[in-house]
């Protein structure tokens, strides 16, 4: 078996690239799989719970909390929790509150399956017999199933930018609202401290202060080492100049 029979786990993985955890569970799983190790049960499982957390953290505020709140959260409870960030509950169609009601059901049997078979979940008996590809088949399909049914509801669902862990490139159609009309110059103050001056529509500006290394860390990192170089260069040179006008100045003495 392979990470073809798990397409949008797969999918998921690469959209969430920036999650660390995510593609180490990704790794153990396309290994897991390739060795035909029952412990890809255990990875599945925990894939979904993890594409579960990673749903939560986007939309959980300390106004708008959505984490559970058992000390130990299952995989039921951050299914729950994925499932109301995504108001998926919400909709007022009783064929469609049985559909996810169903992938309810589905996570439940895939943990169930995980806590009695997976080897990597607890100690087992070490003389029980592996299971059978379709075992490890029907819990990959199944994790693909959940994580398809969220993935694709998170990809349709409307992020708050204040809150978003998401990258810039996710809010493609505001990003091309705010490049169209609003406009941007830079001042400096009597300090000589820089001020982008975003020139919204109506004529208002909306000022935002921020130093010149802080702003080449944040957006280019290789662009903040060419210009530190730079600055220490020049600050090399002014050193140098101070010397030598201090020396010629002791001759002049």
């Amino acid at each position: 078996m392979t990470t073809d029979w798990c397409p949008v786990i797969r999918e998921a993985c690469s959209y969430w690239r920036d999650a660390p955890m995510l593609q180490q569970n990704l790794e153990a799983l396309e290994q897991t799989l390739d060795q035909n190790n029952d412990t890809c049960i255990d990875c599945a499982k925990t894939m979904v719970e993890v594409v579960c957390r990673v749903i939560v953290e986007s939309f959980h505020t300390p106004m708008a909390p959505l984490k559970p709140v058992q000390e130990t959260p299952n995989l039921s409870h951050w299914l729950s929790a994925a499932v109301r960030a995504l108001k998926l509950g919400d909709i007022r169609d009783d064929k469609f509150k049985k559909l996810v009601s169903s992938h309810h059901k589905l996570a439940n049997a895939l943990n169930d399956l995980r806590n009695q078979a997976g080897p990597a979940s607890h100690g087992k008996d070490p003389y029980l017999e592996r299971l059978a590809i379709h075992h490890r088949r029907s819990a990959v399909l199944s994790a693909d199933a959940i994580v398809t049914f969220l993935h694709k509801a998170y990809l349709d669902t409307r992020l708050d930018p204040t809150s978003s862990r998401e990258p810039w490139e996710r809010f493609a159609d505001n990003n091309t609202l705010i490049d169209t009309y609003v406009g941007l110059a830079v001042e400096t103050d009597d300090e000589g401290a820089p001020s982008l001056q975003f020139l919204l529509p109506g004529g208002d500006v909306l000022p935002l202060t921020i130093e010149v290394s802080r702003l080449l860390y944040q957006l280019d990192r290789e662009a903040y080492v060419e210009a530190l170089n730079a600055a220490r260069s020049a600050s090399s040179n002014e050193i140098a100049e101070a010397d030598a006008s201090g020396i010629d100045m002791e001759a002049a003495g």
